[in-house]
């Protein structure tokens, strides 16, 4: 997948027009991702809500191809002198996916929930809120949510909560129940506290390696 050229041309795409010219700039069209394409790649999922709280409109969206999956964040700006679309983050999802990626823009909060796997399923859940930094606006981690399962309830699972701007973290095993209706029950939830630290989205870590990582942890 040809991730330099994809935010190489969003940032081209910026000086089109200047910045008086429209009041609010509408979010970057279908028809440039598709132009962006390689053979066998297709637009997996588009959101377009304001993520920045600047009044325009930004835009994630998931590539895919046989492969690989890929999110990208594209960030509407307006300038003194421009208005233009700039990278905003991307990451890699994981490439067996049991349906589209979920994605929702609320209140500045981007939300994607994921479901991948198999008979043996990986639900996983990001929330990013936008930051500024020195190099410009960036997708920073806010909350990881991961949860490993059996679609038929062949063995047990588990679930992690981990707010990353706190640092609190939630895990539970999810024991096969006995009764006659089929399902989980959860147990030995217990509650701690991570180090907070600073995750831009180019950092996410994976979701299953953070649920073992703290599952096995005393």
């Amino acid at each position: 997948m040809r991730k330099p050229v994809f935010l190489a041309a969003l940032l081209l795409s910026g000086t089109a027009h200047a910045a008086q010219d429209r009041p609010t700039l509408p979010p970057v069209s279908d028809q440039f991702l598709l132009d962006q394409l390689e053979l066998g790649e297709e637009i997996e999922t588009r959101a377009d809500g304001d993520l920045n709280g600047d009044g325009n409109m930004d835009t994630v969206f998931v590539v895919a191809s046989p492969d690989e999956r890929h999110l990208y964040v594209v960030l509407s700006y307006r300038g003194e002198v421009d208005i233009g679309h700039e990278p905003g983050g991307n990451f890699k999802l994981e490439p067996d996916p049991l349906g589209p990626a979920g994605l929702t823009i609320n209140n500045g909060v981007l939300t994607i929930r994921d479901l991948t796997g198999g008979t043996t399923a990986l639900s996983a859940t990001y929330r990013y809120r936008a930051a500024t930094t020195k190099a410009g606006q960036r997708m920073r981690l806010i909350g990881l949510d991961a949860t490993v399962y059996s679609r038929t309830y062949a063995h047990d699972g588990n679930e992690m909560s981990w707010n990353v701007a706190t640092g609190d973290t939630i895990t539970s095993l999810l024991k096969v129940g006995t009764s006659g209706d089929r399902g989980y029950d959860k147990l030995y939830t217990r509650k701690f506290k991570r180090p907070v630290r600073t995750i831009y989205m180019e950092d996410t870590p994976g979701a299953e390696e953070e649920l073992v990582g703290v599952t096995k942890a005393k």
